[in-house]
């Protein structure tokens, strides 16, 4: 037997020891080590690729400063019932900001799902479902790595409401409230958008669904005008929308009126967001080849 023979017999008993020495195999990762890990992943992805940060920096900016001055005026008037132009928008402020800044969150909680298409595509995850971890740590770690983007969307919208003239009665404690509610409902509507990216073959099918669902929930809502300025069958949509619940429970919040009703209603609706979307996301994403 040539030396290189030996060489190659030793190697593979080594090998074949390793394996079989339970002692000497590293611990598999738990549910929450494996979550934070994906979401890190989704962190790193910002900071090789800054753009992405644009949905939640810009946008923001541009929905709230375009909004509240192009139906500040009109809708702020009928709010004030002043007469005095600069009266109705600082009336039409107090009431937009919480609804703008429910709907920013809500908003870009789709690109989520777009960049989950985006790496199923690629084929990243069928590599993911082949490690020895939590099965769905890839998706919860994608959600939970979005949670900063909410969070610094959040910030700037509150900050924008600031230099324009909001003022929460609530004071911090309100905001902070808001702020954690809102981030739970992202959470949970999160799991919608995966959904609908597991089903669909494409970004660009999915960014079409997602939008078809998106636009009757922020702008059929409470967010720019009370509902019930709104026809008969557009105001009981509003009345019921889930977004409506949302932006109504941040309002009181920030006003300084808790209601633990409209909080509780808003946590029942996380839950079965949660209780539908996430088993079935789980479904789709185990038999996805």
């Amino acid at each position: 037997m040539s030396a290189q023979t030996t060489h190659q017999a030793s190697q593979a008993r080594t090998i074949r020891g390793v394996l079989l020495n339970d002692d000497q195999r590293p611990t598999p990762s738990g549910a929450a080590s494996a979550s934070l890990t994906y979401g890190w992943r989704a962190l790193l992805k910002i900071k090789h690729i800054p753009e992405q940060l644009f949905d939640v920096t810009i946008f923001p900016i541009m929905m709230t400063v375009m909004m509240t001055y192009v139906f500040g005026g009109a809708i702020g008037e009928t709010m004030a019932g002043t007469g005095d132009s600069s009266a109705a928008v600082d009336a039409y402020v107090q009431f937009l900001i919480p609804g703008v800044f429910a709907q920013t969150l809500v908003m870009i909680t789709m690109y989520t799902g777009l960049t989950l298409n985006r790496d199923i595509s690629k084929g990243v995850f069928d590599r993911f479902r082949s490690l020895p971890t939590w099965r769905p740590a890839q998706l919860v770690g994608a959600l939970l790595g979005d949670q900063v983007r909410y969070t610094i969307a959040g910030v700037i919208i509150l900050a924008v409401g600031f230099i324009m003239g909001f003022r929460p009665d609530g004071g911090l404690t309100g905001v902070l409230g808001a702020f954690l509610l809102l981030l739970v409902f992202s959470f949970c509507l999160s799991w919608v958008w995966t959904t609908v990216a597991l089903l669909m073959r494409t970004e660009q099918a999915a960014m079409g669904v997602s939008m078809f669902i998106m636009m009757p929930l922020t702008f059929v809502s409470n967010i720019f005008a009370d509902p019930q300025t709104m026809p008969g069958p557009v105001r009981a949509f509003a009345e019921v929308n889930p977004v409506s619940n949302v932006v109504g429970a941040i309002r009181e919040l920030m006003e300084g009126t808790v209601d633990a009703g409209s909080i509780t209603t808003v946590l029942i609706y996380c839950a079965v967001l949660v209780a539908i979307f996430g088993p079935l996301s789980m479904f789709i994403y185990n038999r996805k080849s």
